[in-house]
């Protein structure tokens, strides 16, 4: 789906990984400038980064010169290895090669029993070779894009792309639509990059689960309210002597009916926020 022009995003679906989706849970997406192609996340196995690879073969033959990481998770990066054939420079977090040794092991073990030998088969982990520290760019040919990573907040090794040509940003996993956040940094600091994200002036945003495109700065509204009833409710639950588990039982049950996959994601969210916030 062309969001732009020649900004392209492949979306996923609101699902947890199985065999008949073969890990394409997340968005994926690519941008063709005069010299190459960059692809931005890979989707969750060969075979997904494979189907990834062929749309972009389907409009255009220019060379993939980079393969960017938005962060960690396995949705968004075991299907790099679909382009490694290509030879373009992988591109993420400075924190990320760090996160792929320490889980990449247990990554690629849940996606084979998740996946089935079939989708699997191939997948692998590709760590980056150019990493972002701060704010850099590269160049497609007259097609310049913004890399910046952030601090700890949906993981330490969130990145944002923004497409200066056209203005789109791609936000990663710091926004879901539709699929409740999951939670694997710091919840203050989500909330505290989301802040300073809406104060950007970007009209389109791609978030790293839910519809192709959005507009920004409304885009955040939904994710915003739950998080901060999550920092809430745990907080709560802190400063009352509640163990994890009842928080994990209680914390953001308000918002149960506005979000896909709730069971399934916000008592681990929970859990994760009783940690940080119990040190505050």
């Amino acid at each position: 789906m062309e969001i732009a022009p020649s900004v392209y995003v492949l979306p996923g679906v609101i699902a947890l990984t199985d065999k008949q989706n073969a890990g394409q849970i997340s968005n994926s997406g690519f941008i063709i400038g005069r010299d190459g192609v960059a692809v931005i996340d890979t989707s969750g196995s060969l075979a997904a980064g494979g189907k990834l690879r062929a749309a972009i073969r389907a409009i255009s033959s220019k060379p993939i010169l980079y393969v960017i990481f938005t962060h960690v998770h396995p949705d968004h990066t075991l299907g790099a290895a679909a382009f490694v054939d290509d030879h373009p420079v992988f591109v993420g977090h400075h924190a990320l090669p760090a996160a792929m040794a320490a889980h990449g092991e247990d990554y690629l073990n849940a996606a084979r029993h998740l996946l089935g030998e079939q989708n699997f088969s191939g997948t692998q982990i590709v760590p980056p070779t150019l990493l972002v520290d701060g704010e850099k760019e590269i160049d497609l040919g007259d097609r310049r894009l913004k890399l910046e990573s952030w601090p700890s907040g949906h993981t330490n090794t969130d990145i944002t792309i923004t497409d200066e040509t056209t203005g789109a940003m791609f936000l990663g996993d710091l926004l879901f639509s539709g699929h409740i956040p999951a939670l694997d940094g710091k919840l203050t600091g989500w909330l505290d990059n989301l802040r300073k994200l809406k104060q950007r002036p970007v009209r389109l945003v791609v978030p790293g689960h839910g519809p192709a495109a959005m507009a920004w700065p409304d885009a955040a509204e939904a994710e915003e309210a739950y998080l901060r009833r999550l920092r809430d409710d745990v907080g709560e639950a802190v400063r009352e002597g509640e163990t994890i588990r009842q928080a994990a039982e209680s914390a953001a049950a308000s918002e149960r009916g506005k979000w896909r996959l709730f069971d399934d994601f916000n008592p681990r969210n929970a859990t994760t926020a009783y940690h940080e916030l119990e040190w505050q």
